[in-house]
């Protein structure tokens, strides 16, 4: 289970780290010091309007990605069992209120989290009202949700619609109820963050979106067409994702272009990141946390290279927004469906089985959270498709973030048999 290099080869994959780690530590000075309020959202929600009115913000998923990858998700999970919690309780959001709830002191990860001045969150699935509002009790900060309007169209093709034709893809009446939603979010966030709404503002902030978006676009693209992976699918997700959570940012069109520049040297160069690569791999699937190793354990042994995960592709796919417009509008239409597509059928299935196809890949790997109903819910749809477009699968039960139903042997025994029995 050992890999051919070190597991960060690109420099960019140091800056971005490190952007993280010294905006958390400045996000935390100027909460304590200087009283700067800032939000806890969840990944779904319109970060946008968050930047645009000076209100920084904490997205629930990365914090918990920190905890896992920190090693600390355990203990905080079963001082929550403790207090009574659910065993099955979403790990992914409830880990957030687990480490307001417990207190960890000097072991916290990067200092904890200070208190915020508000909670947000968009209600996909049946746990996150209750957490997002018991975390807001815990904290005394306010909860605003955001509702999940129900569609009635359904087109597989959504990635065909979704940049020039949102208007068609997210229904005109989901799309007034969700930008009445966002006009009550602006005044709330203008009483937090001290600005008042610019339309023209948001406007050159989506713009900005879009041209991070088409780097990325660049990036999926060379990954896909090159003879071997020129990227290892952690570096990738480092890049596009610390770049994500500050989209929109001129630090974060720089990163993209950056990262776009790198991986364009390595493939005119014919660097790949396994030279005896001879398996390609997709992870569908939130990332792996607690185990990050995992991608680039069968390397050597196999040439199995993971060269996709949905982080990378999604960006271009779902973010970029033409048509500016009502920018707002245009803000919602990305809203409104976003987990949808990520986790539904069709969506999902048809949207995995066109990338798994574009990107070559010979076998995927599924992660099943059952504690994670979003994630979850749709899974078995995309491995029958994928199986149906003659690309193995693996299912493996685990989640992203709580190692304490993870069994490296036998998982380890799993992906051999696979790999081998199945798989190229």
């Amino acid at each position: 289970m050992t890999s051919h290099s070190n597991d960060k080869q690109l420099a960019c994959t140091l800056a971005a780290g490190e952007k993280q780690k010294t905006w958390f530590a400045g996000l935390r000075r100027e909460v304590f010091e200087g009283g700067q309020p800032y939000a806890i959202v969840n990944a779904d929600t319109p970060h946008d309007l968050f930047h645009v009115l000076g209100v920084p913000v904490v997205t629930n998923q990365w914090w918990a990605a920190v905890v896992a990858a920190k090693r600390l998700s355990e203990e905080y999970l079963d001082a929550m069992n403790a207090q009574g919690y659910n065993e099955n309780l979403c790990k992914y959001c409830s880990i957030g209120l687990a480490t307001s709830k417990v207190d960890l002191g000097e072991r916290a990860p990067w200092g904890g989290l200070p208190k915020p001045a508000l909670l947000c969150a968009r209600l996909t699935c049946d746990c996150s009202q209750r957490i997002f509002q018991q975390w807001a009790d815990q904290t005394g900060a306010p909860f605003f949700p955001l509702e999940a309007p129900g569609t009635s169209v359904l087109p597989a093709n959504w990635w065909e619609l979704s940049r020039d034709r949102w208007e068609e893809l997210c229904e005109p009446r989901r799309l007034d109820f969700a930008v009445d939603e966002l006009k009550q979010l602006i005044t709330v966030l203008e009483g937090i963050g001290g600005r008042r709404f610019d339309a023209d503002e948001l406007r050159v902030f989506l713009q900005r979106v879009n041209e991070q978006e088409e780097q990325f676009e660049v990036v999926r693209q060379l990954i896909a067409t090159a003879p071997k992976c020129p990227v290892r699918v952690t570096e990738q997700i480092t890049n596009v994702m610390s770049t994500q959570w500050h989209r929109g940012s001129e630090w974060a069109l720089s990163h993209a272009r950056r990262f776009r520049e790198e991986v364009q040297a390595r493939v005119d160069a014919g660097i790949a990141v396994c030279p005896t690569e001879r398996k390609r791999l997709m992870w569908i699937g939130a990332g792996l946390w607690h185990n990050t190793a995992f991608y680039n354990a069968f390397e050597e042994s196999h040439g199995a290279v993971f060269v996709w995960s949905m982080y990378l592709p999604f960006g271009p796919d779902w973010y970029i927004r033409y048509g500016l417009d009502d920018p707002l509008r245009a803000l919602a239409s990305r809203v409104v469906t976003m987990n949808e597509v990520l986790h539904n059928a069709p969506y999902a299935p048809a949207w995995i089985v066109r990338e798994a196809q574009a990107n070559r890949i010979d076998g995927a790997v599924v992660l099943m959270p059952r504690g994670s109903r979003p994630s979850a819910a749709g899974t078995l749809f995309i491995t029958t498709a994928l199986e149906a477009a003659g690309i193995p699968t693996l299912l493996i039960e685990a989640d992203m973030v709580d190692p304490r139903g993870w069994n490296g042997p036998a998982v380890h025994a799993q992906m051999t048999q696979w790999l081998e029995e199945r798989v190229g």
